[in-house]
């Protein structure tokens, strides 16, 4: 469409794109008395009514003719631009909902792996409901534009990049009660199996509510499995590669896959440094092959307890940065629960609320989780346990145990090893050692069968209590009770 000369056209134009209604638009050219005025003074009066955006202005004035709606969202303005895609905010003019548009750059809407990314990104953002996680609301292809498009939670505020930028840096209980959410957003993805593969200031958002969220997990999907070819690495998407490249040379130097969740966790700990500091553990550059090599990653490791002298950091603070940072996967926290509770333990020291070397109760209601098979058993449990307050999750898989510890923390463990044999043994070694690399409070009790009894010996070592046969509910209670006794202050009786 030609570009409107006067207010007339203009009028015409914002009616035609649904922009105002027909009545409104007669009102305009009423109030500015002169209809053949030039187009821009109709859409000054537009944009001072708030009517119209500076973007729509911007549009309107080119003789633009799309754009302005997709799939029934209103495009108000751009927030931001990659060379994957554009966000705008937006709205539903049916309800009022303020949200943030994420639209494929038209170049890729004819690569069809690229479609194919950029869909799965909306999909895997659509299954993660967390208050740290920016919600996806829909994933969709305008029909009139052919645009593929991601709507999103608008969150009101901006980014800890902004923020830094402003501030120049944050006080440390304030950088760590961010941090705290972080860990918590990505400790629920990674229960669902997702990595982020993206970590960075500019991918957390900050509300005006001061709630810390992570932006682009998407990327954990699009991103795993995928090749990348940098300075010799074998790359099959150019633009995955430019968008982890921080990822690929730090797994590249430490051998692990992609996906891996200590990689995440390795860039909060960068993320918090700089974030405390105003100045980054690692010197940006824009050179590819510069951001491939492993000597990067060793300086950053090898300048820190310089550079955290320096800054005057707490001595709590650096030794959760020290591990986080390590280049070394094996010495960094292992899941992002770990590093959560690292984290809270971290805030809890600076406010002298904390003992640097005693452990700590989980956070949340008191919880028992129990592996049992045998179903009138697990009737039991759920039963006598809950007299005494707890909320109890059965399983019959061992494993699962180990995998909701390392998401969700819990307070106590039943392990019937009698019915869930070798797995359940296994599962509690690893539960008790999440436990102690957190340093939680744990009860944490194992049944082994008559003919398991050569495990004793090896478990020994392990905190918590190892019964062989068929102890009474009473025993079970008495062991919890040592290290759990404040939530056990209930009754005592019962077999």
């Amino acid at each position: 469409m030609a570009e409107p000369v006067d207010a007339a056209g203009v009028a015409q134009q914002v009616v035609r794109l649904g922009l105002i209604d027909e009545p409104s638009a007669k009102e305009l050219l009423f109030e500015l008395d002169d209809p053949t005025a030039p187009a821009l003074e109709l859409v000054k009066m537009m944009e001072r009514k708030r009517l119209l955006t500076p973007f729509q202005s911007s549009k309107l004035m080119k003789g633009d003719t799309d754009g302005y709606f997709l799939g029934g969202y209103r495009i108000l303005y751009k927030i931001a631009s990659g060379s994957f895609g554009r966000v705008y905010r937006g709205d539903d003019p049916r309800s009022g909902q303020v949200v943030a548009v994420k639209v494929l750059r038209r170049r890729w809407t004819e690569d069809p792996k690229r479609v194919e990314s950029f869909e799965r990104e909306g999909r895997i953002g659509m299954s993660i409901d967390h208050p740290n996680i920016v919600r996806i609301l829909a994933v969709s292809k305008d029909a009139a534009t052919g645009r593929h498009f991601i709507v999103m939670e608008f969150v009101e505020g901006g980014t800890l990049r902004d923020i830094q930028s402003i501030r120049g840096k944050l006080e440390p209980e304030e950088a760590l009660r961010i941090m705290e959410e972080c860990a918590a957003g990505l400790a629920y993805g990674w229960g669902r199996g997702l990595s982020h593969r993206d970590i960075k200031a500019s991918n957390i958002l900050i509300g005006t509510d001061k709630i810390a969220k992570l932006v682009d997990f998407g990327l954990a999907g699009v991103s795993q499995g995928a090749d990348i070819l940098i300075a010799g690495v074998k790359k099959s998407d150019e633009e995955q590669a430019d968008r982890t490249v921080d990822y690929a040379g730090l797994e590249r130097a430490t051998g692990v896959t992609s996906g891996d969740i200590r990689s995440d966790i390795y860039f909060l700990g960068h993320v918090l440094f700089e974030s405390l500091t105003g100045v980054p553990l690692v010197p940006p550059t824009k050179d590819k092959v510069a951001r491939m090599n492993r000597r990067r990653f060793e300086d950053a490791e090898n300048n820190f307890p310089r550079l955290a002298q320096e800054h005057a950091l707490p001595i709590g603070v650096i030794r959760l940065i020290a591990k986080a940072i390590s280049l070394e996967p094996m010495q960094r926290y292992q899941t992002p629960a770990q590093f959560h509770e690292a984290v809270k333990t971290a805030r809890l020291e600076l406010t002298g609320q904390a003992d640097v070397m005693g452990a700590r109760r989980a956070s949340g209601p008191p919880t028992l989780y129990v592996v049992e098979g045998n179903v009138k058993l697990q009737d039991v449990f759920r039963e006598k346990f809950k007299k005494f307050g707890f909320r109890v999750l059965i399983s019959l898989d061992a494993s699962q145990a180990v995998k909701r510890y390392q998401t969700q923390p819990y307070h106590a463990v039943v392990i019937d090893a009698r019915t869930a044999g070798p797995d359940g043994i296994d599962a509690f070694r690893r539960v008790v050692n999440e436990a102690g690399a957190m340093h939680l409070d744990l009860g944490a009790v194992l049944i082994l069968a008559e003919d398991q009894q050569k495990w004793v010996e090896s478990l020994k070592k392990q905190p918590g209590h190892v019964f062989v046969g068929s102890p009474t509910m009473k025993q079970l209670m008495a062991a919890l009770a040592e290290h759990l006794p404040e939530l056990l202050a209930g009754p005592t009786s019962g077999e």
